[in-house]
């Protein structure tokens, strides 16, 4: 499987939707963890770059910056 791309303030589909129902999560910190932020009710979560990459579906839009 190919290395999913992602970066700072990009949204991005996780494999599950987040209880609120909402699917689409915004990356507000990156390092050995992610922090991601729910798109719906602004709930953020910190989760460890691997577990990320395993459960991150694809990249919705990607950030501002380029």
């Amino acid at each position: 499987m190919a290395d999913k791309e992602y970066n700072l303030n990009d949204i991005v589909q996780m494999k599950k939707p987040h209880p609120c129902g909402e699917n689409r999560w915004k990356i507000i910190r990156m390092g050995a963890d992610i922090r991601i932020k729910c798109e719906g009710c602004g709930h953020s979560v910190m989760i460890p770059r691997k577990k990320f990459e395993t459960k991150m579906k694809k990249r919705l839009e990607p950030s501002e910056q380029g």
